[in-house]
């Protein structure tokens, strides 16, 4: 699995991804995972010792519904996503950071940016599952975990369409000096997202400035919606 992953990720439409991200902050991969890889992660939900641990978002003011960290070692699905999406993303990772006038330097693969994270105090691994149930959602947020965050994170739903009802994917956009800018996404069953984690560059007359972004997910009106989340940097 892990060496069809790798060639999925490569034949993946990368420039046509990148210009999605510079124009809008995220980017639709197509279909990365079978419907059987996708059945086969949702079980690992009830599988305890794949996790490190699991938040009840009500208890935190985060929404309603669950998500767990997997520890290590990562299933090998998700460490294959997380290690071949890692180098596709960091030249425009490091291209963005130049453009927002930051030091942000991002190595080319993801062994070498786990050091850096490392260095910093960040060892937890981050990929997670989500699960949500009716009338569960998730407020708005970013997902930074420390000193070192990786600016692109992936996002693939595990459950078939019609086995929910809402769970849009949200993302909002606040511009300097204008007012927010939101967008929902509904992702088919095995689809991927690569969206922006905290800030985008936007070109204009004097060059780039700064946009804040933050995501979340609707309310879930019916069924249940399960997704994994691929974060790239580890957490402290």
């Amino acid at each position: 699995m892990a060496a069809d992953l790798r060639s999925r990720v490569a034949r993946l439409d990368w420039d046509a991804i990148e210009r999605s991200l510079d124009a809008d902050g995220f980017a639709r991969t197509g279909r990365v995972l079978s419907a059987s890889e996708c059945g086969q992660l949702a079980g690992l939900y009830e599988q305890e010792r794949r996790f490190r641990s699991r938040v009840v978002m009500e208890r935190l003011g985060f929404g309603r519904g669950e998500y767990k960290y997997f520890k290590r070692p990562l299933p090998r699905p998700v460490q294959a996503l997380r290690t071949n999406l890692y180098p596709r993303l960091a030249p425009i990772a490091q291209r963005w950071s130049r453009e927002l006038g930051l030091r942000r330097g991002y190595p080319p693969t993801l062994g070498g940016f786990l050091e850096r994270c490392a260095k910093r105090g960040q060892t937890k691994p981050t990929p997670l599952m989500l699960r949500y149930g009716p009338g569960d959602y998730n407020r708005l947020h970013q997902d930074i975990y420390g000193e070192v965050a990786f600016p692109f994170q992936f996002l693939c739903v595990l459950s078939r369409r019609e086995h929910y009802e809402g769970g849009e994917f949200l993302l909002v956009e606040q511009a300097p000096r204008a007012q927010s800018k939101g967008t929902a996404i509904m992702l088919g069953r095995g689809e991927g997202l690569v969206f922006t984690t905290r800030e985008r560059p936007v070109e204009g007359k004097r060059g780039h400035y700064r946009v804040n972004m933050r995501h979340g997910m609707s309310q879930v009106t019916a069924g249940e919606r399960v997704a994994l989340g691929v974060i790239f940097h580890d957490g402290d």
